[in-house]
């Protein structure tokens, strides 16, 4: 866990963020942590994608993102990478 300082004397703990994921694959649900996910934010919606490695069965899995998984992902701490299109 991280500690974040929200006032001079006081701390507030801030538990790991946990997202709820499935294998296409093997059918698994799971937890996983920001750590574990990348998301990837193209100039559309056919390019703005996450991944995950299936801790069940080691399949590589790649889903669509949407705005509002974008914007939960961001907010948990994903790390994301901005694709750029080139000319």
């Amino acid at each position: 866990m991280r500690e974040m300082s929200v006032m001079h004397g006081f701390t507030a703990t801030v538990a790991p963020v946990l997202f709820k994921a499935a294998c296409p694959d093997c059918r698994s649900r799971f937890e996983l942590s920001a750590s574990a996910l990348r998301l990837a934010i193209g100039a559309s919606r056919r390019t703005t994608f996450y991944s995950f490695t299936c801790p069940e069965c080691g399949s590589a899995v790649r889903k669509p993102a949407g705005e509002r998984i974008v914007e939960l992902l961001t907010g948990g701490g994903v790390r994301t990478l901005r694709l750029h299109t080139t000319v």
